[in-house]
């Protein structure tokens, strides 16, 4: 049962990866499936807080990390500071994840909302505050504003294909941890 548990988990985190890497490459083909001043949301960044607040335990702090820093690279972002906002994102949530386990699906959805303006605004500071050239502020608001919509269709997405649910008292239990 626990060399079960432990295949499934380390499987879902490969998911979670390869989800992940598709993402990136999708972004890096040289289509262009977006007009001109339009920002497409940022579907990574909905996928990992949907995955950490349904099952911290498939997207642990060092794959997302790892994840968001690589994709820093690849997209020319200053190195390493997406990735650590995403990843304080991320803990952030996770601290928060044993009161909204019982609210409805609105209380979380502000609660992304406000942690993907957050990091979104710390971002811009630190790109401002380093004079460091900045994309413009409505296609910024635009991006953000996509991903809060998009991040809905993430989750359900997210639980119909690849079973990725919120833990119940009893899951917590089965997998060693505490409710």
């Amino acid at each position: 049962m626990v060399e079960r548990s432990l295949l499934r988990l380390w499987f879902m985190r490969a998911v979670f990866a390869a989800f992940c890497a598709l993402l990136v490459f999708w972004r890096l083909l040289p289509l262009d499936t977006l007009p001109d001043g339009l920002a497409g949301p940022d579907v990574m960044v909905a996928l990992a807080f949907a995955w950490v607040l349904r099952r911290p335990e498939y997207a642990p702090p060092l794959l997302v990390a790892a994840i968001f820093l690589v994709a820093d690279l690849l997209f020319q972002r200053p190195p390493g500071l997406w990735a650590a906002l995403v990843v304080m994102g991320c803990e952030a949530l996770k601290a928060r994840e044993p009161g909204l386990r019982d609210m409805g699906f609105l209380p979380e959805w502000l609660s992304v909302a406000t942690t993907m303006a957050a990091i979104w605004l710390l971002f811009r500071i630190v790109l401002a505050i380093l004079f460091v050239p900045q994309a413009p502020l409505g296609l910024s608001l635009m991006q953000l504003a996509l991903t809060v919509a998009v991040y809905p269709l993430v989750v359900f997405l997210s639980s119909a294909l690849f079973g990725v649910r919120k833990i119940r008292p009893g899951d917590a239990e089965s997998l060693g941890m505490r409710a």
